[in-house]
């Protein structure tokens, strides 16, 4: 799958609009190459240079198959209209909260979206954790963005 923004090319750089420094809104997204079979999508947004470990800034599941799209500015609630559930960052917060690293060297951020072959029926808030597990032996095929961000 491809996964892709207008905001900034593949490993670029994220504009402030979309951290902790801006207006921290979710940025516009779009995917393509979802497989036959496909019943839900999921996306995970983390960042694996944080200090204490990988950190986790936004959770989408159960997205219906045919959305190919999000656009900016997601709301931040447990359900969006389309029937997607939002879960918990570790910021403990629903919904997306941006790049917002300390000081010193730039963190790259993963925006990862899975083709799933079931809905994961979690309930809203679910961690990271609580997604990846449900989602183990259910993906059809996964695509990635990445972008950089460093104070």
């Amino acid at each position: 799958m491809d996964v892709r923004t207008d905001a900034w090319a593949e490993g670029g750089d994220i504009p402030v609009r979309y951290t902790c420094d801006g207006r921290d809104v979710s940025p516009a997204l779009e995917w393509g190459g979802v497989p036959e079979g496909t019943e839900s999508i999921a996306l995970v947004m983390d960042d694996p240079d944080a200090p204490a470990g990988v950190f986790t800034h936004w959770v989408i599941y159960d997205l219906p198959a045919d959305i190919t799209a999000l656009e900016e500015g997601v709301p931040r609630t447990e359900r969006l209209k389309s029937g997607a559930v939002q879960g918990k960052n570790d910021f403990r917060k629903t919904g997306y909260n941006g790049p917002c690293p300390p000081p010193g060297k730039p963190h790259t951020y993963r925006f990862r979206v899975f083709a799933l072959d079931k809905k994961l029926g979690l309930p809203p808030g679910s961690s990271k954790a609580d997604v990846m597990a449900a989602m183990e032996g259910h993906i059809l095929a996964q695509g990635e963005l990445t972008g950089r961000y460093g104070r």
